[in-house]
């Protein structure tokens, strides 16, 4: 289980994150859910060691989450909003290259591992293209193949559909219960509240740096009117 207590997070004198807490269990899609500049990818970026944070605690499995060693242990993995793919590289080789040098994997396995999870995300056809050659959810796709690569706990998505039609959002969202299913801890920030009705999911609603309100996906759109923040967040009636 991930624990996130009492954290905060100033940059420039402005809080971004403001007493924040949540818990989420290995299985569970944990929905970050809010507009833009509430604190959502700040929260992932501090889990990723991307941005410290001044005060509360991170625990993984009862223990303290170190996060200053969370990337050479590879317990969090991050699919960014712009996926931060190595545009000069192949499909392939963006996956294995963390494997190689990182890892220190032979070439062998790496293109082993590489070879499964392009396979598991309908892409092995397009391991020799270069990711300019790629569809907005061909990179969404290879972006989570890439972060899987490492064996993290816990996954972060930056507002992962962005940039895609509904057809490809519901694709994405298939693959987010996949992940969920194998026992990953699942905590996706965005702002796209089609993905609440897509997934079974704990929504967590964030203003000004913290949770206000939070409700399992089920139990809100069974009613409502017992989470009115998010409603009103819902029908486009707050920030």
């Amino acid at each position: 289980m991930l624990k996130i207590k009492n954290i905060t997070k100033s940059i420039q004198g402005k809080k971004i994150i403001d007493n924040l807490s949540l818990q989420a269990n290995r299985g569970e899609i944990a929905v970050l859910l809010g507009a833009s500049g509430v604190g959502k990818s700040t929260l992932l970026r501090m889990l990723n060691n991307l941005e410290t944070i001044d005060a509360g605690t991170i625990e993984l499995d009862a223990k303290a989450l170190n996060l200053k060693k969370v990337n050479q242990k590879h317990t969090v993995g991050m699919v960014f909003q712009n996926f931060n793919l190595f545009e000069h590289l192949t499909v392939e080789q963006n996956i294995t290259l963390a494997l190689e040098w990182v890892e220190h994997k032979s070439k062998q396995d790496a293109d082993q591992i590489a070879q499964q999870l392009l396979k598991n995300y309908g892409l092995e056809d397009k391991k020799k293209h270069y990711v300019s050659q790629l569809s907005g959810g061909q990179k969404q796709r290879l972006a989570i193949a890439r972060a899987l690569a490492l064996k993290p706990i816990i996954v972060c998505l930056d507002e992962p559909t962005s940039a895609l039609d509904p057809l490809l959002t519901t694709y994405v969202a298939n693959s987010i219960q996949e992940l969920a299913a194998q026992g990953y801890i699942i905590l996706v920030a965005t702002h796209d509240t089609s993905l609440l009705e897509k997934m079974p999911c704990t929504i967590h609603l964030m203003q000004k740096g913290t949770i206000v309100e939070s409700a399992h996906s089920k139990d809100f759109f069974a009613h409502k009117e017992q989470y009115p923040a998010i409603k009103a967040f819902i029908a486009g009636e707050s920030n």
